[in-house]
């Protein structure tokens, strides 16, 4: 076998020195058909072989001739080599394709699902590309084809198919909404978008069951029991999984080679990976309650497997970031249903983050008991996975969510330990966060002791302040937001209003531009505490009406800090006044949140009061 190999690789570079081969694909099919299964080993020894005799002529030939002849014949070797390495591959590819088909023979109809999610998993060391699950639907219609085979194989192979199918009509029209609109936006709004990409992508599909969750999702902004029936099979489920899958992983890819605005790039990174988990999520609570749990564990294992590949890039949003992609319902809906199952799964790196993200949601929402709880998770996991960034970041949310429950003191100790963890890493974002924490909850616990004196309010500015420069030199735009609102908060405490309004707008801006609605509201709401506190009440009921609105929009219960201050300021101006405050500015309310939440206005004010 040996001597035969090595004829093999002289006749293949005889015939190249010849001109008789004038492609790779010519080495690569005779390579197919010459070498036996389970030789290869032998067939790469003696090419190395060939390559290792070669490489002292190469060093040491001083004829021209004679070099030049064996230059060719080196890089004819070199080719064997290269179209030997993809043989390989493809050899190792087709035997794993044909042993998951086995492997879904044998298993267990219940298990069967579970199973196409592991061979479909993206975040395999050698993911499937599209012609590799051509092949495995080919080989699974195969199987079902024989009279003894289990239906349920050829329900998958009809899936597969199925969801190739859909993604290739859907493929050309993956960006179509982005150029139809100025407003580039995939996350969850609270209005429907009959503009954005589930209405492209609902015009081009054929499948009627695909169509009507696409439609549902442009109309609803939501998935509904409209395209989810008790009668939506295992066949069905795949057909979605392999196009959300494909569309998912498709713009991620798109948006993260947008050169010319890398911060948009990411923030719609970001929304996109959001903005699937929030579809899986719902889709798993619908298949629930339809009593389908096998569907129902599959759509949680797809959301899964969207957070995983999203906690191991390098911008996952450690500070902030989910308000960009959703809100309102969705959010909850999501941090709902992901909770408890979370729980369930092996501690590992990806899980400290996804339980980071869902601690500062948790803390946005007003359900500070359950942040803690997250965060305390996350910073045990991070330790046990030497995550040291995202063990400084916990302790940040901790020191954040500590000054919300007045737990001053606590605050103040886990600020301490992120900036002293945070200077010993090099981690500037994470040294930015808690110098702005630690200014912010010294502050607090300083008014709280009425230990206010204005020595420790230079000391205490000079962290924030510090903190603000820092994000700025690192360009982090979520945290050098979050910076200049903790600066504006303390500015007001100390009742420097005017100072407070410019960190706040500098904070509301930021906000605006990286699309983080409950940072907004929140910039807003204390704007309206520093007009009040200069008596400029006509801003303080412009600027505490929008912070209202859009905090109550995102779900927070922290719209009820704004609704408390507008309601001191209808004491002071009276129904009448207030109401004329609200027409003057009814133009900007309008350009801001439309007529809908204009007239929304006054529902909040009386919800509040009762």
């Amino acid at each position: 076998m040996r001597d035969r190999y090595r004829e093999l690789i002289e006749r293949i570079v005889a015939a190249t020195l010849k001109g008789e081969i004038r492609s790779k694909e010519q080495v690569y099919r005779l390579l197919q058909k010459e070498v036996e299964s389970g030789t290869g080993e032998l067939f790469e020894r003696c090419l190395q072989g060939q390559l290792d005799e070669l490489r002292p002529q190469l060093q040491t030939e001083t004829d021209e001739l004679k070099l030049a002849k064996a230059t060719r014949k080196h890089r004819a070797l070199t080719t064997i080599q290269t179209e030997w390495e993809r043989w390989q591959k493809q050899n190792q590819a087709d035997s794993e394709l044909t042993a998951m088909v086995q492997t879904l023979v044998v298993a267990a109809d219940r298990d069967r699902l579970a199973v196409v999610l592991q061979v479909l998993d993206p975040n395999r060391p050698q993911a499937l590309t599209n012609a590799q699950i051509q092949q495995l639907a080919q080989q699974l219609q195969r199987v079902g084809a024989q009279p003894e085979a289990d239906e349920a194989i050829a329900a998958l192979a009809a899936g597969l198919f199925a969801g190739l199918n859909s993604w290739q009509q859907v493929e050309g029209h993956l960006l179509s909404w982005i150029y139809d609109q100025s407003q580039q936006a995939i996350g969850f709004g609270n209005e429907a978008e009959q503009r954005g990409p589930w209405h492209f992508w609902a015009k081009v599909v054929e499948s009627p069951r695909l169509k009507q969750i696409l439609q549902d999702l442009a109309a609803h902004q939501a998935v509904t029991a409209t395209g989810l029936t008790a009668d939506f099979s295992t066949r069905d489920w795949v057909e979605l999984a392999i196009v959300l899958q494909r569309l998912q992983l498709g713009l991620v890819v798109w948006f993260d080679k947008q050169p010319y605005d890398a911060r948009a790039g990411k923030r719609l990174s970001i929304a996109t990976f959001l903005t699937f988990t929030a579809v899986w999520s719902q889709l798993a609570q619908r298949f629930n309650a339809l009593g389908q749990a096998i569907l129902a564990e599959a759509s949680f294992q797809m959301a899964l497997q969207v957070l995983y590949r999203f906690a191991q890039q390098d911008y996952f949003p450690l500070y902030g970031g989910l308000f960009a992609a959703l809100s309102g319902e969705s959010l909850q809906t999501m941090l709902e249903y992901l909770d408890q199952p979370l729980r369930q799964v092996p501690n590992t790196q990806s899980k400290a983050r996804i339980f980071t993200l869902l601690g500062y949601s948790q803390r946005a929402l007003g359900r500070y008991e359950a942040s803690l709880q997250f965060h305390q998770l996350a910073l045990e996991i991070a330790r046990e996975a030497g995550d040291r960034p995202c063990e400084v970041a916990n302790l940040n949310h901790l020191s954040r969510t500590g000054v919300v429950q007045q737990q001053y003191g606590e605050a103040i100790d886990y600020s301490q330990r992120a900036l002293i963890l945070a200077r010993q890493l090099g981690d500037r974002l994470g040294e930015a966060n808690a110098l702005a924490n630690l200014g912010y909850s010294e502050v607090f616990q300083a008014q709280a002791q009425n230990e206010l004196d204005g020595e420790q309010y230079d000391r205490l500015l000079t962290y924030l302040e510090q903190g603000l420069q820092l994000s700025e030199r690192v360009s982090d735009r979520p945290s050098q937001a979050l910076c200049a609102y903790s600066l504006g908060v303390v500015q007001i405490v100390w009742e420097q209003y005017e100072p407070a309004i410019a960190s706040l707008q500098m904070s509301l801006q930021i906000a605006q531009a990286i699309g983080d609605s409950a940072l907004q509201g929140l910039s807003l709401t204390y704007l309206a505490e520093a007009f009040r506190g200069l008596q400029n009440l006509e801003m303080a009921v412009y600027a505490g009406c929008l912070g209202m609105y859009l905090l109550h929009q995102v779900g927070s219960e922290q719209w009820r800090q704004a609704a408390g201050i507008l309601s001191v300021i209808y004491g002071q101006l009276g129904a009448e006044s207030f109401q004329a405050v609200l027409e003057q500015y009814r133009p900007q309310f309008l350009q801001q949140i439309g007529v809908d939440g204009f007239d929304y206005l006054p529902t909040l004010l009386v919800d509040y009061r009762q």
